[in-house]
C-alpha cells in the first residue's frame, strides 16, 4: 500500500456529517466504535483522497483547514452554489461543513 496523509476532522454527528460530504463525492468506506454508547468515527474516501471524521473530542479541533485539488471546480461550486475564485495557482472555492471545518477546493490551472 503506497504511504498516505489523512486529515481527521472533529464532528459533532459523524453520520450526518458524512451526508455533507456525499455531496463531495466522499463515500464512506468504514466506521470504528470502541462500544456502542462510545463516540463513532467513520473512514471517507474520494477517490485517491482520504478523510476521517471522529466525535471523539481529543481527536482534532474544528475550524481546521486542507485544501483539496480536483479535476472540475466549477461542478464543485454549482452543488454548492458557491463562486469559483481565479487565484494564481488555481481555481477555487472554499466550503466550511457544518462543524465548522473549512476546505478550500482548487483545480490547477493548465
Amino acid at each position: 500500500m503506497p504511504e498516505e496523509l489523512v486529515p481527521i476532522f472533529r464532528v459533532a454527528d459523524a453520520r450526518e456529517t458524512a451526508k455533507w460530504y456525499a455531496r463531495l463525492k466522499f463515500v464512506i468506506e468504514g466506521e470504528h466504535r470502541f462500544a456502542p454508547e462510545f463516540p463513532l468515527y467513520l473512514f471517507l474516501r474520494r477517490g485517491v483522497n482520504a478523510l476521517h471524521l471522529s466525535e471523539h473530542e481529543g481527536d482534532a479541533r474544528s475550524n481546521t483547514l486542507v485544501y483539496l485539488y480536483v479535476h472540475d471546480v466549477d461542478e464543485i461550486a454549482a452543488e454548492f452554489n458557491v463562486e469559483v475564485e481565479d487565484q494564481p495557482w488555481a481555481r477555487e472555492v472554499e466550503l466550511t461543513d457544518p462543524d465548522g471545518n473549512r476546505l478550500r477546493i482548487g483545480q490547477l490551472k493548465n
